[in-house]
Protein backbone atom coordinates (compact mmCIF):
# COMPACT_ATOMS: atom_id res chain seq x y z
CA UNK A 1 0.00 0.00 0.00
CA UNK A 2 2.67 2.27 0.93
CA UNK A 3 4.69 1.91 -2.02
CA UNK A 4 1.49 3.50 -4.26
CA UNK A 5 0.61 6.28 -1.99
CA UNK A 6 3.93 8.23 -2.95
CA UNK A 7 3.79 8.09 -6.97
CA UNK A 8 -0.06 8.81 -6.46
CA UNK A 9 0.61 11.90 -4.62
CA UNK A 10 3.17 12.71 -7.25
CA UNK A 11 0.34 12.22 -9.84
CA UNK A 12 -2.00 14.08 -8.46
CA UNK A 13 0.10 17.44 -7.65
CA UNK A 14 1.13 17.15 -11.09
CA UNK A 15 -2.52 17.40 -12.57
CA UNK A 16 -2.87 20.20 -10.67
CA UNK A 17 -0.31 21.98 -13.28
CA UNK A 18 -3.90 21.73 -15.37
CA UNK A 19 -5.85 24.29 -13.32
CA UNK A 20 -5.52 27.76 -13.14
CA UNK A 21 -2.36 29.33 -10.86
CA UNK A 22 -0.25 32.17 -11.16
CA UNK A 23 3.12 31.82 -12.89
CA UNK A 24 5.04 29.54 -11.73
CA UNK A 25 3.35 28.26 -8.77
CA UNK A 26 2.97 24.60 -9.42
CA UNK A 27 4.17 21.49 -7.50
CA UNK A 28 7.87 20.94 -9.51
CA UNK A 29 9.96 21.24 -6.97
CA UNK A 30 7.89 19.94 -4.18
CA UNK A 31 7.06 16.77 -6.71
CA UNK A 32 11.03 15.64 -6.93
CA UNK A 33 11.82 16.46 -3.06
CA UNK A 34 9.34 14.16 -2.01
CA UNK A 35 10.11 11.25 -4.59
CA UNK A 36 13.75 12.12 -3.91
CA UNK A 37 12.99 11.60 0.08
CA UNK A 38 10.52 8.38 -0.11
CA UNK A 39 11.36 6.56 -3.10
CA UNK A 40 14.31 4.19 -2.55
CA UNK A 41 14.89 3.25 -6.52
CA UNK A 42 16.87 5.42 -8.38
CA UNK A 43 14.89 4.95 -11.98
CA UNK A 44 11.48 5.29 -10.39
CA UNK A 45 12.70 8.58 -8.84
CA UNK A 46 13.36 9.74 -12.34
CA UNK A 47 10.12 8.24 -14.07
CA UNK A 48 7.98 9.26 -11.83
CA UNK A 49 8.06 12.97 -11.73
CA UNK A 50 9.12 13.13 -15.32
CA UNK A 51 6.05 11.12 -16.21
CA UNK A 52 4.47 13.66 -14.80
CA UNK A 53 4.95 16.26 -15.86
CA UNK A 54 5.31 14.90 -19.44
CA UNK A 55 1.70 13.56 -19.17
CA UNK A 56 0.48 17.22 -17.84
CA UNK A 57 2.67 18.74 -20.96
CA UNK A 58 0.67 16.77 -23.21
CA UNK A 59 -2.02 18.87 -22.34
CA UNK A 60 -0.29 22.19 -21.53
CA UNK A 61 2.10 22.27 -24.54
CA UNK A 62 5.43 21.52 -24.96
CA UNK A 63 7.94 24.19 -25.38
CA UNK A 64 11.66 25.23 -26.09
CA UNK A 65 12.88 24.95 -21.80
CA UNK A 66 11.68 21.47 -21.33
CA UNK A 67 14.86 20.01 -20.81
CA UNK A 68 16.34 22.48 -19.12
CA UNK A 69 12.34 22.27 -16.38
CA UNK A 70 13.30 18.36 -17.16
CA UNK A 71 17.07 18.21 -16.13
CA UNK A 72 16.64 20.58 -13.34
CA UNK A 73 13.82 18.51 -11.77
CA UNK A 74 16.04 15.17 -11.60
CA UNK A 75 18.43 16.82 -9.80
CA UNK A 76 15.99 18.49 -7.31
CA UNK A 77 14.55 14.68 -7.00
CA UNK A 78 18.55 13.79 -6.21
CA UNK A 79 19.03 16.57 -4.00
CA UNK A 80 15.74 15.62 -2.30
CA UNK A 81 17.33 11.92 -1.94
CA UNK A 82 20.71 13.40 -0.17
CA UNK A 83 19.10 16.22 1.89
CA UNK A 84 16.20 14.36 3.21
CA UNK A 85 17.54 11.37 4.17
CA UNK A 86 15.33 12.41 7.60
CA UNK A 87 12.35 13.73 6.56
CA UNK A 88 11.59 16.71 9.25
CA UNK A 89 11.17 20.42 8.97
CA UNK A 90 14.91 21.44 8.68
CA UNK A 91 15.52 19.11 5.82
CA UNK A 92 12.78 19.68 3.56
CA UNK A 93 13.02 23.65 4.29
CA UNK A 94 16.68 23.28 3.33
CA UNK A 95 15.75 21.08 -0.23
CA UNK A 96 12.57 23.93 -0.98
CA UNK A 97 15.47 26.41 -0.70
CA UNK A 98 18.24 24.65 -2.65
CA UNK A 99 15.76 22.82 -5.35
CA UNK A 100 14.05 26.22 -6.14
CA UNK A 101 17.04 28.30 -6.43
CA UNK A 102 18.52 25.32 -8.61
CA UNK A 103 15.44 24.70 -10.99
CA UNK A 104 15.70 29.15 -10.94
CA UNK A 105 19.37 29.09 -12.11
CA UNK A 106 18.83 26.32 -14.78
CA UNK A 107 15.31 26.84 -16.08
CA UNK A 108 16.45 30.17 -16.79
CA UNK A 109 19.99 30.17 -17.76
CA UNK A 110 18.25 27.45 -20.42
CA UNK A 111 15.89 30.71 -21.52
CA UNK A 112 18.80 33.37 -21.73
CA UNK A 113 20.62 30.23 -24.17
CA UNK A 114 18.17 28.94 -26.16
CA UNK A 115 15.07 31.52 -26.27
CA UNK A 116 16.73 34.33 -28.41
CA UNK A 117 15.20 36.99 -25.96
CA UNK A 118 18.19 38.14 -24.62
CA UNK A 119 21.74 38.62 -26.23
CA UNK A 120 23.82 35.66 -25.44
CA UNK A 121 26.26 37.91 -23.67
CA UNK A 122 26.63 39.11 -19.93
CA UNK A 123 24.53 42.14 -19.77
CA UNK A 124 21.92 39.47 -21.48
CA UNK A 125 22.14 37.14 -19.03
CA UNK A 126 21.97 39.30 -16.30
CA UNK A 127 18.65 41.25 -17.24
CA UNK A 128 17.47 37.41 -17.73
CA UNK A 129 17.85 36.28 -14.17
CA UNK A 130 16.69 40.40 -13.70
CA UNK A 131 13.33 39.66 -15.03
CA UNK A 132 12.65 36.35 -14.15
CA UNK A 133 12.78 37.31 -10.40
CA UNK A 134 9.24 37.29 -9.76
CA UNK A 135 8.79 34.25 -11.58
CA UNK A 136 11.31 32.57 -8.67
CA UNK A 137 9.24 34.11 -5.76
CA UNK A 138 6.66 32.13 -7.35
CA UNK A 139 8.28 28.79 -7.41
CA UNK A 140 9.64 29.45 -3.79
CA UNK A 141 6.03 30.25 -2.44
CA UNK A 142 4.75 27.19 -4.35
CA UNK A 143 7.43 25.26 -3.19
CA UNK A 144 6.61 25.84 0.28
CA UNK A 145 3.29 25.71 -0.23
CA UNK A 146 3.18 22.25 -2.11
CA UNK A 147 6.15 20.94 -0.27
CA UNK A 148 4.11 21.22 3.38
CA UNK A 149 0.64 19.86 1.61
CA UNK A 150 2.68 16.88 0.13
CA UNK A 151 5.00 16.07 2.67
CA UNK A 152 2.20 16.54 5.70
CA UNK A 153 -0.12 14.93 3.57
CA UNK A 154 2.05 11.52 3.06
CA UNK A 155 2.68 11.40 6.73
CA UNK A 156 -0.88 12.04 7.91
CA UNK A 157 -1.74 8.91 5.57
CA UNK A 158 0.49 7.04 6.83
CA UNK A 159 0.65 7.52 10.55
CA UNK A 160 -3.24 7.58 10.49
CA UNK A 161 -5.09 5.89 7.65
CA UNK A 162 -2.73 3.16 7.04
CA UNK A 163 -2.40 2.48 10.32
CA UNK A 164 -6.50 2.00 10.89
CA UNK A 165 -6.79 -0.21 8.15
CA UNK A 166 -6.64 -3.83 8.97
CA UNK A 167 -3.48 -5.36 8.90
CA UNK A 168 -4.13 -8.01 5.30
CA UNK A 169 -4.86 -4.41 3.91
CA UNK A 170 -1.73 -2.87 4.68
CA UNK A 171 0.38 -5.21 2.54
Amino acid sequence: MNKFIIPLIIIFASATRLIPHPPNFTPIIAMGLLGGAYIKNRLLIIIIPIGSMFISDIFLGFHGVIYWVYGSLILVAFLGKILITNVNIKNCSLGVLIGSFTFFIITNFGVWLTSGYYPISVNGIIVCYTMALPFFVNTLASSVFYSIVMFGGYELIIRNIIQLAPSRIQR
